[in-house]
């Protein structure tokens, strides 16, 4: 199967008429139609039926080119993004994030280390599950990832990042957003989201509030559930300082607990390029220098 016979059957399906489509590909008719059929013979079914008024898809036709249809555009991508990095780059490093907020530096970072190594690439990589089994894949170079998530792996090396504390998250015009401070009476008599994913230390302290009996509380499935829940005034929400985007949509005030987060870096311990140690490097040092963002 050929990217030429990928693309001839695509238009054929949009078309559903031979010589619209060889036309639009700018080759004979006959040609295009020998090119389907040697395309129809390698897979071992019709993907056309023909008729005197043209083409139309078979039904597994129609499944199958609904998948070449997203390989056609992933192999689009990654051409164009090969020649970007041929064009530019000589070395790449990914990162792969459970949320584009994890690192709110990440974007600084990246602006920093091109000054000094501007041939080599940052590529982040939003793996919302799943991210640690990429990472011992060697699909990416870093991974974001809690202390706890990461004890008793070979071959993995740890580096500290920063420490994430627990915020309550409430609208912003909330009568807790006024506080400098939340405690666990103060949001006695409220519905709180919980679920969703919650990493232990969150869970530990969801399961201690709900247990008081004095709060409600509510299953949501996600984290961007529980802000939409929280939007619409469904309720408050309890999450790690690192999920908060900073955009101003709602208030994050600290909660008054002994849990937090260790968010480290893992690296593979075989990789040992200059690149990659100036880019942690550079990480590092933004946050050890951060005062003005809550974490």
């Amino acid at each position: 199967m050929t990217t030429k016979q990928i693309d001839y059957c695509i238009e054929l399906a949009r078309t559903l008429n031979f010589s619209r489509a060889a036309d639009n590909m700018f080759v004979s008719q006959p040609t295009f139609s020998y090119q389907i059929r040697l395309l129809e013979e390698e897979v071992g079914f019709s993907i056309f039926a023909r008729s005197g008024k043209g083409a139309s898809l078979t039904p597994a036709g129609s499944q199958f080119v609904t998948f070449l249809s997203g390989m056609r555009e992933d192999l689009k991508r990654a051409v164009e993004q090969g020649q970007n990095f041929s064009a530019k780059y000589k070395d790449s490093i990914s990162i792969s994030l459970m949320v584009r907020q994890a690192i709110c530096f990440l974007p600084e970072a990246m602006r920093l280390f091109a000054e000094s190594w501007p041939d080599v690439q940052i590529t982040p990589k939003f793996q919302y599950e799943n991210g640690m089994d990429g990472f011992l894949k060697d699909e990416t170079d870093i991974l974001f990832s809690l202390k706890e998530q990461t004890r008793q792996i070979p071959g993995i090396v740890v580096h500290d990042l920063f420490t994430s504390h627990i915020y309550l998250i409430a609208q912003r015009d909330d009568p807790l957003a006024k506080k400098n401070r939340v405690t666990e009476s103060d949001i006695f008599g409220r519905t709180l989201m919980v679920g969703g994913g919650s990493p232990a230390a969150l869970k530990a302290v969801q399961h201690r509030l709900i247990s008081t009996g004095k709060i409600a509380y509510f299953n949501s499935a996600d984290h961007d559930t529980t802000l939409t829940n929280v939007a619409a005034g469904r309720g408050v929400c309890l999450a790690p300082g690192f999920l908060n985007d900073h955009s101003g949509q709602f208030a994050w005030i600290p909660f008054d607990c002994a849990e937090c987060f260790s968010c480290v870096l893992c690296t593979h311990k075989d990789d040992n390029r200059p690149s990659l140690r100036a880019f942690l490097s550079v990480l590092k040092e933004l946050y050890h220098n951060a005062v003005a963002i809550p974490l």
